[in-house]
């Protein structure tokens, strides 16, 4: 056979094994030059086509790009590590500037002012940058049952040198949540689960010793939500936290921390309703929290002690009044608060060795002008009991403030604050300050 016989013979065997075994009943009604001429055909055409294509790729070098977007914020940075975890990198850099007409301690926070023996009516000037703040958020692997996350966030409050600014763990905690059943644990540190809510203020002091209780522990949580109807939640919440006292120096020993040295943590709960009351789709929330602890403190180097309780009853209120307008104000009583920035921080009596009682809370308003520009009105106050107090101790915090906020973009930020202040003791006159504060964020 020819070579262009053998070449026709292999085309037809080609074409019959690439066949379908209903379409080869139809080939014997067609003849065998016929179906090698149809063939032949067929890979011309192919040839034809690849030589037409062939240019293609060169297109890909020089890739029509399309027109930039405008006016869209950038997306948060996102990486996923080995192991199947989101990391999204959050922040800010931030500028705080206060004038002070007279000492207000500790100074670029506002906490309390300072007596009028200590130069009180003498006035000061703050800037700092030690504000600006770092986290990470993390979130999955998740899996049909269990969803995780978690946070870990920092910022510079801390050390004594101002341009050089120690970091300071805020947040560092995990977080599995079951959909299912609306439960969620969090291990680690975060918010207290008493006094939830935030006041809305500029100074990063959060009106801390003025009204608003409340801080950062290491806890075990567990939170089990309840859905009441359509629209309304209950949320019971109970935590095991630590405790931590002052350092102790009455026995002369290695100053322990009384917190530690009680053997037990500090057990908080709390419960919470939520329901649009005045504003649709805005929920209105009440809830009732407390905590309990001990510190015990030694006396002597033979292991005598006194243990002292540190206890809380709170209530908190978040109600939209109208779309624009939103009331919130918290109220607190118990003793030993001073880890919990309660009692003007003053927690124990270390000359009668006595818990020291207070009361107080904060109440606010804040009204959204327009998407971009928010202005807030609020007062706050800590009331310890005079008669737990140690000579030279604050009797009375209080505080009344106006902040006005303006988002220049979605990602600069201009704050403004005034504030007063006003201070008692039990053997000093009464302290007051007027505070400006103005702030500057760059929010990433």
């Amino acid at each position: 056979m020819n070579a262009r016989g053998k070449f026709r013979y292999a085309l037809l065997l080609a074409g019959t094994l690439c066949t379908t075994a209903p379409c080869y009943a139809a080939q014997t009604e067609e003849t065998v030059d016929a179906r090698i001429t149809r063939l032949e055909q067929e890979l011309a055409e192919l040839k034809t086509l690849v030589k037409t294509n062939a240019s293609a790729p060169a297109a890909l070098d020089n890739p029509i790009k399309p027109a930039p977007a405008k006016n869209i914020e950038p997306l948060p940075i996102t990486v996923s590590p080995a192991s199947g975890v989101k990391v999204q990198l959050y922040g800010f850099a931030r500028l705080d500037a206060s004038y002070d007409t007279g000492k207000i301690y500790p100074g670029n926070i506002a906490l309390f002012v300072r007596p009028q023996g200590l130069n009180n009516h003498d006035n000061e000037w703050d800037l700092t940058a030690a504000a600006t703040r770092l986290g990470l958020n993390l979130s999955g692997p998740d899996t049909d049952a269990i969803k995780l996350s978690g946070n870990i966030e920092m910022d510079f409050l801390s050390g004594v040198s101002e341009n050089n600014m120690n970091p300071r763990m805020r947040h560092a905690y995990l977080k599995a949540y079951w959909p299912s059943s609306d439960f969620s644990i969090i291990a680690g540190q975060t918010w207290d689960v008493i006094s939830s809510l935030i006041p809305f203020v500029e100074d990063p002091a959060i009106m801390w010793d003025a009204g608003n209780i409340g801080s950062r522990h290491p806890q075990l949580r567990l939170t089990k939500g309840f859905k009441t109807s359509e629209q309304s939640r209950i949320e019971l919440t109970a935590a095991a936290s630590r405790t931590i006292g002052e350092p102790n120096s009455l026995a002369e020993t290695w100053n322990t921390d009384p917190g530690k040295d009680a053997g037990m943590p500090t057990i908080q709960g709390k419960i919470a309703f939520s329901e649009p009351l005045l504003v649709p789709n805005q929920p209105a929330t009440i809830a009732l929290s407390g905590h309990y602890g001990q510190e015990e403190w030694d006396t002597d180097k033979t292991g005598t002690h006194k243990t002292l309780d540190s206890w809380s009853c709170d209530m908190e209120l978040s109600l939209p009044l109208s779309e624009k307008l939103l009331f919130a104000g918290e109220y607190f009583t118990g003793s030993n608060l001073d880890d919990y920035w309660g009692g003007i921080g003053q927690g124990v009596n270390t000359v009668t060795l006595k818990e020291i009682r207070s009361h107080g809370g904060w109440t606010a308003l804040k009204y959204n002008l327009n998407p971009v520009t928010t202005i807030s009105l609020g007062a706050g106050i800590d009331n310890p009991n005079d008669n737990d107090l140690p000579l030279g101790g604050r009797t009375l915090n209080q505080t009344i403030f106006a902040t006005f906020t303006n988002k220049i973009t979605s990602n600069c930020i201009l704050g403004l604050q005034l504030s007063q202040w006003k201070t008692d003791y039990t053997n000093a006159p009464e302290s007051n300050a007027f505070r400006a504060q103005t702030s500057m964020t760059y929010k990433f």
